[in-house]
C-alpha cells in the first residue's frame, strides 16, 4: 500500500529510552495500539522491560493520537496510509540518528504491531526484524476477517507475542489455520489477554507477562537479527 504523495505527518510526541544513543546496538521503534497513547502504563512498562534486556526503544504517536493529546477528544485511528507514512518517517529519522551499523527493529502493541508488519511487507523498509505485542489477527468474534494476507511478504524475521486469552487471536483459532507464512516465531503468553493481563487466580500477573515478553524479544533478536 503506497500512501499519496500529499500526506504529511508532523511528529509531536516522541519518547526515547535512556539507553538510546548513536552507540546503541539495537533500537526498537515501538508504536502504540488503537486506543492508548505512547505513554500508557502498558507501553511504559514494556519499554522499561525491553531496556533492561538491552533493547533501546523509541516511541511515537500517530497523528490522531497527537490530536487527542492536544484537545482531549477521542478519535478513531487514521486511515492506513497516514499511519504507515508516520511509521516510515520514524524509521528514516531513527536510521539517520543511529547509523547503518545499528540493528533497527520495528513493532508495537496491537494496531501498532500490525502497521509495523505492513511497513515491512512493502519490501523497502530496511529494518532487521518486526515484533508484534498482541497481534490483531481478526476483530473479536469475526473469524471471517483475518488480517494476515500481507504477512508472507514481510521481508525480515517477525515475532508475535500473544496472550492465550486474546480475543483477537486465540491458540485454537490459529491452530485451525496451520502455519502462517511470514511469522518466524509465535510465542504464547499463558493466561494473558490482549493487554497481557491475567485472571486473579493465575499464578502470573500482567507485569510478569510483559517481563517475559521482553526476554523473549531479546532471545528472538539474538537468534534472528544478529544479537
Amino acid at each position: 500500500m503506497i500512501p499519496p504523495d500529499n500526506i504529511k505527518v508532523k511528529v509531536v510526541v516522541r519518547i526515547t529510552s535512556k539507553s538510546y544513543s548513536q552507540s546503541a546496538k539495537a533500537v526498537l521503534i515501538l508504536a502504540h495500539g488503537a486506543g492508548a497513547p505512547a505513554d500508557s502504563p502498558f507501553m511504559e512498562q514494556l519499554a522499561g522491560e525491553l531496556e533492561k534486556q538491552g533493547i533501546a526503544c523509541v516511541r511515537f504517536e500517530f497523528p490522531y493520537m497527537q490530536k487527542r493529546r492536544e484537545d482531549g477528544k477521542k478519535r478513531p485511528p487514521d486511515r492506513a496510509p497516514v499511519l504507515l507514512e508516520a511509521f516510515k518517517q520514524q524509521i528514516q529519522q531513527v536510521r539517520a540518528e543511529v547509523g547503518s551499523q545499528c540493528r533497527l527493529v520495528i513493532g508495537g502493541k496491537s494496531m501498532g504491531g500490525r502497521m509495523a508488519s505492513l511497513v515491512a511487507s512493502e519490501g523497502d523498509a530496511q529494518v532487521d526484524a518486526v515484533v508484534c505485542f498482541g497481534y490483531p489477527f481478526h476483530p473479536p468474534g469475526k473469524l471471517d476477517r483475518w488480517r494476515i494476507d500481507h504477512l508472507p511478504d514481510v521481508s525480515c524475521p517477525l515475532l508475535v507475542l500473544q496472550g492465550t486469552r486474546d480475543p483477537f487471536g486465540k491458540p485454537e483459532e490459529l491452530d485451525a489455520l496451520g502455519s502462517i507464512k511470514g511469522i518466524a516465531r509465535l510465542r504464547w503468553l499463558d493466561g494473558g489477554n490482549h493487554d497481557f493481563a491475567t485472571l486473579v487466580r493465575h499464578p502470573l500477573n500482567q507485569s510478569d507477562l510483559i517481563r517475559e515478553a521482553a526476554k523473549i524479544t531479546r532471545q528472538f533478536l539474538e537468534d534472528y537479527a544478529g544479537g
